[in-house]
């Protein structure tokens, strides 16, 4: 039996779980208050705190930080690289204290991980970070040389959803399956994956449908022309409309869709936003399936809004005649995290070296 500490830092929490083999035994959402986290100038600052946090959490629930076999932490903002699980090194807590250009939580997680190594030489992973890039060569394209599309996406849960499925309804390995999976959160990914590499999603920050908050793909012509029009100060401003403000937030001044479907059902309008959200879901699952040339084992949905079988049903009206649809709810981070780490303990994997460049 293997016992694996998982952590996955938050904005203003941790959330820590500890797995015995398959076998989550115990979780634990650590609150961080606004005034401990105002002491820090950066985000990233937070680590020894943080991680100070965690081992008193953990020891004083009965698990010692000796009898852990590994620590799997969700990884970073860090440069394109292949899917897998990554050894922590000090190559690649380096690029996340000094080089990373965006200030993430998520950042925290290999570097608490790489800490928890150097002082108590239990080895340290990350398993598919948002920056995994499989993309084909004509996935990149964008419509003009100097702009490249980026591979940027909920990539630890889909993966992950993608073995689960591939094992448990095909009897096969991921690699051996051609899926369409559709993570439905406050950011949507749909994602094209043939036999083990996902060969093209969109980046849910600037393309596919809209979300709970964020507007999805818009007209270029529109869009210059209220960047030009002096509404919006700085390009923050405009970037915090359309990824913090777009969407059903937008549309309903509401990011859940729990209470979107509840106003949809007296409501004319509401009704219609949420079979227009629908609909360009639909639509992105569609073009997946082209990217795929219609070879398509099974249409995995999955995320938080996985949860609502009346959405899915939503959904599935449209998109039930290109394969099997299969609904694997929730985010599963936790879980995919530590199966990760398992795969190398039991020698099923190689763990991934990290460098800059490589």
């Amino acid at each position: 039996m293997y016992r694996i500490l998982v952590i996955n830092p938050g904005s203003t929490s941790t959330k820590v779980s500890v797995f015995e083999d398959e076998k989550e035994v115990y979780s634990k959402r650590i609150h961080h208050s606004p005034e401990e986290l105002r002491k820090y100038d950066r985000v990233v600052d937070q680590h020894e705190m943080r991680k100070e946090l965690i081992l008193e959490t953990i020891e004083s629930a009965g698990y010692p930080v000796s009898s852990f076999d590994a620590v799997a932490a969700r990884g970073g903002i860090l440069p394109p690289i292949e899917s897998g699980t990554y050894r922590v090194n000090e190559e690649m807590v380096d690029y996340l204290l000094h080089k990373t250009k965006v200030d993430h939580a998520s950042n925290l997680g290999p570097v608490i991980a790489y800490e928890i190594f150097l002082e108590h030489h239990i080895p340290a992973f990350t398993t598919d970070p948002v920056s995994v890039d499989e993309f084909d060569d004509l996935a990149r394209f964008s419509g003009i040389p100097e702009i490249s599309r980026r591979s940027l996406s909920h990539a630890l849960n889909m993966k992950a959803v993608g073995r689960k499925v591939a094992k448990t309804v095909f009897q096969r390995k991921y690699e051996e399956c051609n899926f369409v999976i559709a993570h439905l959160g406050g950011g949507i990914s749909v994602s094209a994956h043939r036999k083990g590499r996902m060969i093209d999603v969109n980046n849910a920050n600037d393309e596919g449908p809209f979300s709970p908050e964020r507007t999805g793909e818009l007209p270029v012509g529109d869009v210059v022309r209220t960047a030009f029009s002096g509404k919006y100060k700085t390009s923050k401003e405009l970037k915090d409309r359309y990824t913090k403000r777009g969407g059903l937030v937008a549309y309903l001044r509401t990011n859940d869709l729990r209470e979107a479907i509840k106003m949809a059902k007296n409501d004319g309008w509401a009704r219609t936003v949420l079979k227009a959200m629908v609909l360009q879901i639909a639509k992105e699952i569609g073009a997946m399936c082209t990217v795929l040339k219609g070879d398509v084992d099974a249409i995995i949905i999955t995320g938080g809004m996985a949860n609502n079988s009346e959405f899915v049903e939503m959904i599935k009206e449209y998109v039930s005649k290109y394969a099997l649809v299969t609904v694997v709810p929730g985010e599963n981070e936790m879980e995919a995290l530590a199966l990760g780490a398992l795969r190398i303990l039991r020698g099923e994997e190689e763990p991934k070296e990290f460098r800059v460049g490589c």
